[in-house]
């Protein structure tokens, strides 16, 4: 059998994670709402537990990667993952002999929660600096984007399985999606090659402990050293105190706030597999096109595109939080699922592109630290609003949020040109 390429294995990890996630996440607000009985504020809040987790581990994770092995800490990310959404699919069965009245089914929620995120800590930013070291960062960009478009294409796949296993059950997704990531977990140990790292440690002998402050310091001083990366984390913020509450409240909206229209006999959770399919052929088309059309070389180029998106982004929160009826709100939220789909990609690319090798891991983790900061901050308050108020307001409020995104976008784009210019005299200089 011959070896797979670091690149075919990257998708391979796109194709299985993203199927397994749709399978799951299609219909889990359906599970959490209808099955196990968590009003608005709790669904926000069990995100908020997800996202503390993520931010009290992330460094510790990244600094792993870096100082041993991107491979390990993908390979242990992918199991943590399995058994995570196996306990949160296996709730409905233990309810009756493990939990009492005195313990909410929130809390097994909430505890399936914090060990996927110590799932997540593992997989953020050792995935993208395994691949990115393997095949460098002038071709990562379009790999990116390519393997965007496949994530899509299986969340077509994934959506069709979740409504199949909702209608019968709606934990049995939880439970399918977490027997995928363990076997993408036995496919990694056996085919995940990684020869492009080099572990980052101190001169002469050191301990393990020495060895990840190393990793640790020298990420926080390439962070420090880079002005526009500061500024990047600020984008990073914004967007993850945004982006909480739409993700974790965007289903209920369409349940509480319009009326579905009826599919005959069908269930309501049939609507929301029609709106994630199409929202994903919708991202395929987009994708390619932008795959074909940018540069993901140019950083100027990115630069601006992310600046554009984010600016349709903040106005298609506000429309989606005021449509008046089914159909704009579908609209928008579509032309919601496409920029975040392009803007993913950009983002990932650019940040990979201007990070060093050496502690590609640590300062990405700080990049996904930054996102917890953000969604574990913004999203009680996103989540409070859509309770005391309407989940009109919360999309909204999610909108406001974003706006200073599109001020640091503006800023950075202004030091990328300087820096540039600068470049380009320099370079003339030597001529």
């Amino acid at each position: 059998m011959k070896k797979l390429t670091a690149s075919q294995v990257y998708l391979v990890i796109a194709c299985l994670s993203s199927l397994a996630n749709t399978i799951m996440f299609t219909t889990y607000a359906v599970y959490y709402v209808m099955e196990l009985g968590l009003n608005p504020f709790q669904l926000v809040l069990v995100g908020t537990i997800l996202e503390v987790t993520i931010l009290l581990l992330e460094n510790v994770t990244g600094v792993v990667a870096d100082t041993y092995s991107r491979r390990l800490s993908v390979i242990i990310g992918m199991f943590v993952l399995g058994t995570a959404y196996l306990l949160e699919g296996s709730i409905p069965f233990v309810s009756e002999t493990l939990l009492s009245n005195a313990v909410p089914l929130v809390a097994a929620v909430i505890l399936s929660e914090m060990v996927r995120g110590v799932g997540e800590t593992f997989l953020s930013g050792a995935e993208q600096a395994w691949i990115t070291d393997e095949i460098g960062d002038k071709r990562v960009g379009s790999l990116f984007i390519r393997a965007n478009q496949l994530r899509q294409a299986s969340m077509v796949v994934g959506v069709i399985i979740s409504v199949g296993l909702a209608s019968i059950s709606l934990n049995l997704p939880y439970l399918a999606g977490g027997i995928l990531f363990l076997f993408l977990g036995i496919f990694l140990v056996i085919a995940m090659p990684e020869t492009g790292f080099k572990p980052e440690s101190p001169e002469g002998n050191s301990n393990a402990l020495q060895s990840m402050f190393f990793t640790f310091k020298n990420g926080i001083n390439s962070v420090r050293g880079r002005p526009i990366l500061m500024l990047v984390i600020l984008v990073t913020i914004f967007s993850g105190a945004a982006f909480e509450g739409f993700a974790r409240l965007w289903e209920a909206h369409f349940l509480n706030t319009f009326t579905l229209p009826e599919l005959g006999a069908l269930e309501p959770v049939v609507w929301f597999g029609i709106i994630n399919i199409v929202a994903n052929l919708l991202s395929i088309v987009a994708a390619e096109i932008f795959n074909r059309k940018l540069d993901t070389n140019n950083s100027s180029v990115i630069i601006r595109s992310l600046l554009i998106l984010t600016c349709l982004q903040v106005i298609g929160l506000a429309v989606f939080g005021l449509a008046g009826n089914f159909a704009v709100g579908l609209i928008s939220y579509w032309v919601l699922v496409v920029i975040g789909t392009l803007s993913g990609p950009m983002y990932q690319a650019w940040l990979n592109q201007n990070i060093d090798s050496r502690t590609r891991a640590t300062v990405l983790s700080f990049m996904s630290q930054s996102d917890a900061f953000g969604q574990s901050a913004g999203g009680p308050v996103v989540g409070a609003v859509g309770t005391r108020f309407s989940l009109r307001a919360a999309m909204v409020f999610s909108a406001i949020l974003l706006m200073p995104a599109v001020v640091v976008y503006m800023r950075i784009l202004t030091q990328t040109k300087t820096s540039t210019v600068s470049d380009d005299n320099e370079e003339a200089l030597k001529r």
